[in-house]
């Protein structure tokens, strides 16, 4: 981990001129939509740096838009922080802090440093300028004092319509910084709040309400991303003309981008409207609940933000450099076990039929306290599609077919010797025999298989459903990610087995032999298993560039 990024340095000269006894930090996510890896990389390093300077971890929802939220978004956030084990000391609301919000607001109008404007939004806008154009003053700017105190109690005890005013801070409308230009801190709204109820009906700009928050809550340093860096002035006025005891110290970041991944939470929303995907925790997505459904380890995640680091400036990373943390993680903790995606059934000619026999096998060689499994063999398998041509095509083919001997894992030796097609003249069945001397474990090397292959056994075998993802945009779609970007073939579903003594744990990630990673999906019920793939076992990335 880079333990002297810039923002660790900022800390701990902070700490050592005595500014702060500790610190405190936040992660304040609107409840309009659920994470994503994106905000990941925020959360994480709140959370961290907090802990690894012995300081607080704030939890704070900024719901100060009730239009938008929705406390299902409230509960869903909630559930992914803690999945990433980032354990918040407080949890807070915007809208917990209303009534003194409300009265700042009030201080900065008999200040004189506020004034209830009636402008429309399109007027405010125009009147705004632009980068090379100065703003203009409003024509309501110079109401007195006593005028805007009663219309902002009008405001607030509903005399007036939604739109009709607003409350706008005094600054400079011809600040070459648009967000100094009078920024609006408060509006009529009428809506119903999951928290507050029908108390209010003006609700607070983010612009105003986040660096109070901040003031309030004690938080030393506010950390953000780059996009808010033209917004620290803003933020630092608000603190000192509200008059706040704490004042924050805001830090940006740059943002942690994952190229040709969708990540805005407007076309999220629209595409699991749309049935597009199933839902926010839909694996193709990288919200951080799809992820989790993916079977991503959270651990793997944070071993991704940490080798990133915590950088000034804003770049791009490819999913793939995540898939090889997850790869890593999952190699150790996961069992190994046999899994059939697109299976043919073998049947052992000279294997008695009504015997079956249990084998042992070591869950993962390279971590051995997962122990061993018992798996089942019969004269009825199922091996996979791939691992079968009626003739070998050449010498690197080191697979089953006619006339060849290859071994099954933990098993034996079997010979293919003939085949029975279906009506699409495809192989539907492969009768083969065994040799019981070549038992594995037994020592036999008398003569050299050619090749390896896994099995299940089809009489003791559990009907699953594998769902393999692909990224959800097309990856060769070159221009801005829109709908004609969505790749129709992000998800395949595939029918088969696995091994029938084993029963998977809620959310279990297991290494399919030469398939890959793949986790048990919440849509698995007594007659079929559903698993989705996490990882393959290799990365398949190539680079555009």
């Amino acid at each position: 981990m880079d333990n002297k990024n810039f923002i660790r340095r900022i800390i701990e000269e902070d700490l050592s001129n005595q500014k702060h006894e500790k610190i405190a930090t936040r992660f304040p996510p609107e409840p309009n939509g659920l994470m994503h890896l994106g905000h990941a990389r925020a959360i994480v390093m709140n959370y961290i740096l907090s802990k690894d300077y012995g300081g607080t971890f704030n939890l704070r929802f900024d719901d100060t838009n009730p239009i938008k939220e929705d406390v299902m978004y409230v509960e869903g956030i909630k559930r992914d922080i803690a999945w990433l084990g980032c354990y918040w000391d407080n949890l807070y609301y915007a809208s917990d802090y209303f009534q003194e919000m409300y009265e700042r607001a009030m201080l900065l109008v008999k200040k004189g440093l506020a004034y209830v404007c009636d402008l429309s939004a399109e007027e405010i806008k125009d009147y705004r300028g632009d980068l090379k154009t100065p703003g203009k003053n409003s024509p309501y700017k110079d109401r007195s004092i006593e005028e805007n105190i009663k219309l902002f109690k009008g405001m607030k005890n509903g005399l007036y319509q939604d739109g009709e005013k607003v409350l706008r801070a005094k600054i400079d409308m011809a600040s070459p910084n648009i967000n100094m230009r009078d920024p609006i801190i408060y509006r009529i709204q009428r809506a119903y709040h999951h928290n507050t109820k029908d108390a209010w009906c003006i609700y607070p700009m983010y612009d105003f309400a986040h660096p109070l928050e901040d003031a309030i809550e004690g938080i030393t340093h506010s950390l953000c991303s780059l996009e808010f860096e033209d917004h620290r002035p803003l933020y630092d006025w608000f603190v000192k003309h509200c008059e706040m005891e704490n004042a924050p110290r805001q830090i940006e970041f740059g943002k942690l981008k994952i190229a040709n991944e969708i990540s805005g939470k407007r076309f999220i929303r629209k595409l699991v409207d749309d049935g597009v995907v199933d839902g926010w925790d839909d694996p193709r997505l990288i919200t951080l609940s799809g992820l989790r459904r993916r079977g991503v380890p959270p651990l793997a995640i944070h071993d991704f933000i940490k080798a990133l680091g915590l950088p000034k400036s804003e770049g791009e990373t490819e999913m793939h450099m995540l898939d090889e943390f997850i790869r890593h993680r999952l190699k150790i903790e996961s069992r190994r076990i046999h899994a059939v995606i697109d299976p043919i059934k073998v049947i052992v000619t000279n294997y008695p039929d009504d015997q079956r026999e249990t084998l042992t096998a070591l869950n993962n060689k390279e971590n051995e306290a997962l122990g061993e499994r018992a798996l089942t063999f019969s004269n009825e398998l199922y091996i996979e599609r791939e691992d079968f041509l009626e003739t070998k095509p050449n010498k690197k083919w080191k697979r089953l077919s006619l006339g060849l001997e290859v071994r099954l894992m933990h098993a034996y030796f079997i010979k293919a010797n003939e085949v029975e097609y279906d009506e699409n003249n495809q192989v539907k069945t492969i009768y083969a025999t065994y040799d019981s001397e070549t038992k594995s474990g037994s020592g036999f090397n008398a003569r050299k298989p050619n090749g390896n292959i896994h099995f299940v056994d089809a009489k003791n075998a559990k009907p699953t459903e594998f769902r393999l993802y692909e990224s959800l945009v097309d990856p060769d779609y070159d221009s801005d990610i829109d709908e004609e970007a969505i790749n129709k073939n992000s998800k395949i579903i595939k029918r088969g087995f696995i091994e029938g003594n084993i029963t998977p744990e809620e959310r279990e990630s297991f290494q399919f032999t030469r398939q890959g990673y793949f986790t048990l999906d919440q849509d698995s019920n007594a007659q079929t298993l559903v698993f989705n793939r996490t990882v393959a076992l290799r990365s398949s990335f190539k680079s555009k560039r």
